[in-house]
């Protein structure tokens, strides 16, 4: 059953509206008609089943069937903090990174991001788009945010409001996921961890002065395992060793 998110303004109790290219995409691309059930969301997490009331080359109107039990969202909250990437590797970073459940992108500017995107990130209405078309087909509940870039000293100061974040970092040794979840639970922190940052450098990696600021402020430098992973496959690779421990991936038995 296609799945289309709205602002919860256009939805009550009986009717709902969809807007903005999904009315095109519903009529001409995915060929729906009147009478036909759909999932409308209406992007703060709740979930109906409607349908289809009527359609317009510029809306199309739901009659709400009833309010669903649905919740697709992690557990946890991931913010991914990405240093800039060059091409086109942040969109294919926002795809898998919503599908594993991210809850937040960060571009990040660091000292050895390309000096010419510095100036030159100008991709954000892309990138949202690719976080919400990637949610509809992932079945999230939340759309993911793609932020305006930040600075490596902006982060941190983000990384205090965090309960756990994480650096992979290629000269890391032996120390990884697993060495950081035996000492939380050592600590007994293991289960008011529910906010958790990831910082990926760039394709050059971190500068040693920007792990060292990160290690005093309570960062976590780990490994990934022996193999370097590129920019783009280090925060999925990541993201999805904290899903399974912290999360919802991996089933529950």
């Amino acid at each position: 059953m296609h799945k289309f998110f709205t602002s919860a303004e256009n939805i009550n109790s009986n009717e709902g509206k969809i807007l903005g290219d999904d009315v095109k995409h519903i009529y001409k691309v995915l060929r729906l008609s009147e009478g036909e059930e759909v999932v409308l969301n209406n992007c703060i997490g709740d979930e109906f089943l409607g349908k289809i009331k009527s359609i317009s080359k510029t809306e199309v109107i739901i009659d709400i069937l009833e309010k669903l039990d649905v919740n697709n969202e992690s557990p946890i909250e991931i913010y991914l903090y990405q240093g800039l990437p060059k091409s086109q590797k942040m969109d294919l970073i926002v795809q898998k990174g919503t599908e594993l459940g991210i809850s937040k992108f960060v571009p990040t500017i660091t000292d050895r991001v390309d000096v010419k995107l510095k100036g030159e990130f100008k991709k954000l209405d892309r990138l949202n788009r690719i976080a919400l078309e990637a949610a509809k087909q992932s079945k999230r509940s939340l759309i993911p945010r793609v932020d305006e870039p930040i600075s490596f000293d902006d982060v941190l100061e983000e990384l205090e409001k965090l309960d756990l974040f994480l650096v992979p970092y290629e000269n890391a040794e032996n120390f990884g996921i697993k060495g950081v979840i035996k000492d939380l639970r050592d600590s007994g922190r293991l289960d008011n961890v529910k906010k958790i940052g990831i910082m990926v450098g760039p394709e050059g990696g971190f500068e040693e002065e920007e792990i060292e600021r990160l290690k005093e402020k309570g960062a976590y430098i780990i490994t990934l395992g022996s193999r370097i992973l590129r920019t783009e496959t280090a925060g999925f690779t990541a993201t999805a060793l904290v899903q399974y421990e912290l999360g919802d991936l991996g089933g529950n038995v």
